[in-house]
């Protein structure tokens, strides 16, 4: 995808990302379509006040699927967030897509964020599973193996290997990804979307670096997750798994 180069506030480069769709995700156009009709009507036929409560309809409908652009930070063993929303796990945990001890980090997306997610890596798509499950709240830690979910494992240049899924909430039926195995995927890529409330979890190597705490507020592609060790990014995996479902 084009990119160019710019400066922050702070003097640092970065990059901004252009999609090639309007500032509304693409997801949400038959959504908005929908309620905006059906505000007409109740405005043409029943006046202002009927018509009310569903334009409140359509303001609510276009901030969930607005899709801004994000600046790119330019560290180069940045992790960055997939996601908007807030922290509620950090810490040491299992990775059971590739069987291994790994940092985790995971955000929540409440009805107000942006739902669209975006690549925290450059890197190839080694595998993606998906599993069926239940929609409880997303902000619960169970979510991350009872729910619905989309797991994309994505391999780094320089060998490090993250695990990035997208988690079904209490509200969200669907999971949308847009990648498969073998593309390459470059930082702050837009890969996919989840409606109405969610969560994305993210599996690193245990030596990487975690840069934020639980409750912060994060913002999609631009803020630093954490710090890959490129150093130790090649210790080998106990058997990952490698069947696609």
């Amino acid at each position: 995808m084009p990119r160019h180069d710019d400066r922050s506030p702070s003097g640092r480069t970065i990059q901004q990302m252009n999609y090639p769709h309007p500032l509304i995700a693409r997801e949400g156009w038959p959504y908005i379509a929908i309620v905006v009709v059906l505000a007409l009507i109740a405005w043409r036929f029943g006046g202002w006040w009927w018509s009310l409560p569903l334009w409140l309809l359509v303001a609510f409908v276009v901030q969930f699927f607005r899709d801004p652009p994000r600046v790119v930070p330019a560290q180069a063993n940045a992790v960055l967030s997939p996601a908007d929303g807030r922290i509620v796990q950090v810490g040491q945990a299992h990775d059971p897509y590739l069987k291994r001890d790994a940092l985790k980090i995971s955000v929540f997306m409440n009805v107000f964020n942006v739902h669209s997610n975006r690549s925290p890596v450059d890197g190839a798509v080694e595998n993606i599973w998906y599993f069926p499950g239940a929609f409880v709240n997303a902000a619960l830690d169970k979510a991350s193996t009872d729910n619905e979910r989309n797991a994309v494992w994505i391999k780094t240049a320089n060998g490090a290997d993250v695990t990035c899924v997208q988690v079904a909430g209490l509200i969200a039926r669907r999971i949308l990804c847009y990648i498969g195995r073998g593309d390459q995927l470059a930082r702050g890529q837009r890969y996919g979307f989840i409606r109405f409330g969610s969560r994305v979890d993210i599996y690193l190597p245990t030596n990487a670096k975690a840069r934020v705490a639980i409750g912060d507020k994060v913002a999609a592609t631009s803020t630093v997750l954490a710090e890959l060790n490129d150093s130790l990014a090649r210790a080998p995996l106990p058997n990952a798994r490698m069947d696609a479902d």
